[in-house]
């Protein structure tokens, strides 16, 4: 094998310090969201165990509503994930420090973003995970939408593993129509296997994303009505 197709090595020296603050914060943030989904919800997960214990991570997952990122990180144990949070939600000071104590990466989503790409692309390489949601925004009906091109590059570039991940019952609990979350419904969050980079290094944009796609898609379908 070409030492150049090999994953990317993670050097202590490039390692980004989080304070134990910042970890503790994180990881006390889960019994809220246990609490709260478990009890208005009846939430579910799924085959938690297929997320590496280290290295970049590239976490992709479809996207139903505002509650989807707190789910999918409640569900994961083993480590801690990085967001990408909107510039704009930054502009709050409560919820500014929030997210901010909690890693997240400012995305210009009216921009090109460059900055927030950036600062994923580096920690990608530094051994950590991303969460991210290739179709752009919140489904309008439900289902599984486009994925926006280019919106999975950073795990080529990083030479990272893919972890595909599908949530369902967000829709219905709280849709981008709905100004207010309607509770007393079931969500399910379900971990595919990973997808390392030697899988994903010959395809072009087009094919990396109809096959990560064509995974949640099979993800989906196997949680659904569960």
């Amino acid at each position: 094998m070409n030492t150049n197709d090999k994953p990317q090595q993670n050097h202590v020296h490039n390692k980004r310090t989080i304070s134990f603050g910042r970890r503790l914060l994180y990881y006390f943030a889960r019994l809220p969201v246990w609490l709260f989904f478990g009890i208005l919800y009846q939430t579910r997960f799924f085959d938690r165990n297929n997320m590496p214990s280290e290295g970049g991570v590239l976490v992709v997952s479809n996207h139903q509503s505002y509650y989807d990122p707190p789910l999918i990180a409640a569900g994961i144990m083993q480590r801690q994930l990085n967001f990408l949070a909107k510039k704009q939600l930054f502009k709050f000071k409560p919820l500014a420090w929030l997210i901010d104590q909690l890693d997240a990466i400012p995305l210009d989503i009216d921009g090109i973003g460059f900055e927030g790409i950036k600062i994923s692309l580096k920690r990608l390489r530094n051994g950590e995970a991303i969460l991210i949601f290739p179709e752009g925004g919140r489904t309008w009906d439900g289902e599984i939408g486009e994925f926006k091109k280019g919106s999975l590059a950073l795990a080529k570039q990083t030479k990272s593993t893919i972890l595909p991940v599908a949530i369902d019952g967000c829709y219905q609990a709280w849709s981008r129509e709905n100004k207010l979350p309607i509770p007393f419904g079931k969500i399910r969050v379900i971990y595919g296997k990973p997808i390392k980079y030697n899988e994903i290094k010959e395809l072009n944009e087009e094919e990396l994303r109809e096959l990560v796609k064509t995974k949640i898609n099979e993800l989906f379908q196997k949680i659904r009505f569960k």
